[in-house]
């Protein structure tokens, strides 16, 4: 698609979008139903701010209704232990684990797979994003607009395939689920004594024929770590006594991440029962400050004091390393359903866009040379992505139990990558050093001008794919069954220019398609529901794997060459489910499920000789072969009113997950994926005199990868959080949380190795250990309805 025609097809989207705005309020109206009468038409839903701020009694995890496998979580389940972002909400629901820093809930991962297996959704669409696998950071949203959070296990046709472990879908509140408003003010507080403030405004009543909703945030953002690294020429695999006989040296880092969000979100509907039209918008920035400070030293665990230079010490290199980022995000969209005669039709149009702005200065002094050396990196990093998407659904009523559904969906994406470093390396004269103390010094002090930037293959491209889907799908109820069958048929082109590759291979035109069935029945059994669903889905390739570019030492001493020919991974899986209510509103339930997923993308080696010469290959992502995935998840949430304690809830949930997989040196799992999550806790409501109290534990398995050059494996501690609230008269809620009071860790073993005969004999390049902290963090939050 030319950028012409793209920049038309673009406007064309906002007019639509403009024009649905405008004319089905009009349309969707009639004439005799007065404004007032009309803004009245709320769905039942609805809440008013009082009970969303004032929450008297104990959240539970919803049942859900469809025929597909969903998990649904309203704000009231994790509310109370006031969650800042949506991944932190997510630390609650089962099977979904993160890699993240200590203090950091970004890349979910359904099922312990890499966050690119998992679809994320908000509001039911997907998002882009700056990362190269096209998942996206799930911290960038605030919990306080999150209405709900949905687990689907299993895909329909309706949804794009892209959800192989299964979607996360992020549902904001709308027009249509507040009336009234209410203020939020709040703080946080950290072991080294900072300070966040947080607050926020969110207004939701009638305007015109419809229902408007306005929420706006902003939270302070703090992260201080400390990290410590021990790294060894060899392993204990190796040498028992390498601690003794093999430390090369020690690094101490100190990680402080401090930054604020500001957020916001826009809803107008309009819903009579046979008409219902909606505009939203959602904006979300970030700007935020990343400084790491690290020092090395040739000593386990000494300092000598104050280090300077001119004495005799042990610091071998200070190392600064400040990263400024700036990130934005906003969507807008239109939707319009009309119920008539033959069904029900429904139009949606949306435009979003997300902007990432980085850069990142790395200064550092080496010591321990005969002359003392300055090493200065500057990385400037812009990535935008953005999608216009346009997408229509007719459904026939077949008769009063079944229904055809079939629509269509066109997406256009537009990604550029702009990311250009410079260096600056001299020596620095001891004469100049004599009066270092890196308690008060810094290498940055020593820093002088940078020049012109440059690019390093495959940082300066640009992508554009369409894809244009079609799908057709059956659903209804009998008796006590309910079902969905349909299929969906992708089609995926993309165009990539990358200009700092040779011209003859400066663009690629790449292109594929997949047809991809899906079903699911629920059926009622007294108490209980069985729910069984299997689904074909898909996997397109990382954006850095199908650029033509070759990265020079970027796996190891090895070379990374993109492959333009890589085709995307499939799968072929199904859950089987069965959840038993407890009461009036608990539940419990189990789920096994199972992925076959095929066309794996793994590193290859080509058989040519690396850049850093005899013994290093260059390496390229290639469709290799199969891998298996598969566990058992269960989830609890139900009050012991069967016990006469009504107003004790408890909740819990424990995924055991296990897959298979080979890769150039044997059999593996697939690659961050822990054995097995969980997380139980309870809420003491005391009616008698307005407040709660409840505590949650969290703890998730180790995870191992292994790549070309390196393999890692990953511990964390486990987390516990407590919360205290008072609620005072009908209108206001005080809550204090104590949040990682069991000071989280996340330690790692790295095994490194320069070339793939070295992994293969074990010949470690360096063996390290790293392990990074952060201590409690207290958070009071106060609201006031009104």
């Amino acid at each position: 698609m030319s950028d012409i025609f793209r920049l038309r097809s673009r406007r064309t989207v906002l007019l639509c979008s403009a024009a649905l705005s405008f004319a089905a309020p009009a349309f969707a109206a009639p004439a005799d139903v007065p404004a007032a009468d009309a803004a009245d038409m709320a769905d039942e839903a609805t809440r008013t701010a009082r009970e969303i701020v004032v929450q008297g009694s104990i959240g539970f995890r919803n049942h859900s209704d469809e025929a597909e496998p969903k998990l649904v979580y309203d704000e009231e389940y994790f509310r109370r232990f006031e969650p800042l972002t949506a991944g932190d909400a997510l630390k609650r629901v089962p099977s979904v684990t993160f890699l993240s820093d200590v203090l950091e809930s970004d890349g979910a991962r359904l099922r312990g797979l890499d966050p690119g297996y998992t679809q994320i959704l908000i509001n039911g669409d997907r998002i882009p994003g700056s990362n190269a696998d096209r998942s996206f950071f799930l911290d960038r949203i605030p919990a306080e607009l999150v209405k709900q959070v949905e687990i689907v296990r299993s895909n329909s046709a309706r949804r794009t395939g892209d959800a192989v472990a299964g979607t996360l879908n992020i549902v904001l509140r709308d027009a249509l689920t507040m009336d009234g408003g209410y203020v939020r003010g709040g703080a946080l507080v950290f072991d080294d004594g900072e300070i966040k403030p947080s607050g926020g405004l969110y207004y939701g009543g009638a305007l015109g024929p419809g229902r408007l909703l306005v929420g706006a945030n902003v939270q302070g953002r703090y992260n201080p770590k400390k990290k410590s690294s021990l790294r060894y020429s060899d392993s204990p695999e190796n040498n028992p006594d390498y601690a003794t006989e093999d430390f090369v040296d020690r690094e101490d880092q100190a990680d402080t991440r401090n930054g604020t969000d500001y957020a916001g979100n826009l809803s107008w509907a309009y819903d009579d029962g046979e008409n219902k039209f909606e505009i939203a918008g959602n904006y979300v920035r970030t700007d935020r400050d990343q400084i790491e400070r690290s020092s090395g030293y040739d000593d386990v665990t000494s300092t000598t004091g104050p280090i300077r230079i001119n004495a005799d010490g042990n610091l071998t290199y200070d190392n600064y390393n400040p990263l400024f980022i700036r990130q934005e995000s906003w969507a807008l969209s239109s939707k319009f359903e009309k119920e008539w005669g033959p069904g029900k039709t429904t139009i949606k149009v949306s435009f979003a866009r997300f902007e990432d702005k980085q850069d990142e200065y790395e200064h550092e002094i080496e010591f321990d040379r005969s002359t003392p050396r300055y090493t200065g990196d500057f990385t400037v990093s812009h990535v935008r992505d953005e999608e216009v998407v346009v997408q229509l659904e007719q459904t026939f009523r077949l008769n009063d139990a079944v229904n055809f559904a079939v629509g269509g969906f066109a997406q256009g994406k537009d990604r550029s990558t702009d990311i250009s470093t410079v260096r600056n390396r001299f020596n620095v004269s001891r004469a100049t050093l004599a009066g270092y103390n890196q308690f008060t010094n810094g290498p940055d002090e020593y820093a002088t001008a940078f020049g012109a930037r440059d690019y390093e293959p495959g940082n300066l491209n640009t992508i554009e794919e369409d894809r244009n889907d079609l799908y057709a799908l059956v659903e209804g109820k009998s008796g006590p069954v309910k079902f969905e069958a349909g299929v969906r048929w992708e089609n995926t082109s993309a165009i990539i220019n990358d200009q700092t590759v040779a011209a003859a291979q400066a663009q690629t035109r790449i292109k594929y398609d997949f047809l991809l069935p899906s079903a699911s029945v629920k059926v009622e059994l007294g108490d209980g529901r069985l729910t069984a669903s299997a689904a074909r889905t898909v996997r397109r390739p990382r954006f850095d794997y199908i650029s033509p570019a070759l990265l020079e030492a970027e796996l190891g001493d090895n070379d990374l060459l993109g492959n333009t020919a890589l085709r995307p991974e499939t799968a072929w899986g199904g859950d089987l489910g069965y959840e038993h209510k407890l009461g009036r509103t608990g539940v419990v339930g189990v789920n096994v499920f199972y992925r076959k997923i095929q066309d794996l993308v793994e590193m290859t080696n080509t058989g040519v000789e690396g850049s850093e010469g005899e013994g290093t290959f260059v390496y390229q992502p290639r469709n290799v072969g199969d891998g298996k995935v598969w566990g058992i998840e269960f989830d609890l949430s139900a009050d012991l009113g069967f016990i006469g304690l009504p107003d004790t809830g408890i909740f819990g949930n424990l995924g055991l997950i296990d897959s298979s997989i080979r890769d150039e040196f044997g059999s593996r799992r697939f690659n961050g994926q822990s054995k097995y999550v969980y997380n139980f806790g309870l809420i003491q409501n005391l009616p008698s005199v307005g407040a709660s109290f409840g505590a949650t534990y969290r703890k998730q398995g180790s995870a191992y990868d292994r790549t070309v050059g390196e393999e890692v494996t990953t511990t964390y501690g486990a987390d516990l959080e407590i919360f205290v609230e008072k609620r005072i008269g009908k209108s206001f809620t005080i809550r204090a949380v104590g949040s990682n009071l069991l000071n989280g860790s996340k330690d790692e073993v790295f095994n490194k190795f320069a070339t793939t005969g070295d992994q293969v004999a074990r010949n470690f390049d360096e063996y390290e250990l790293e392990s990074e902290e952060a201590g409690p963090v207290f958070q009071i939050v106060a609201r006031y309805a009104f």
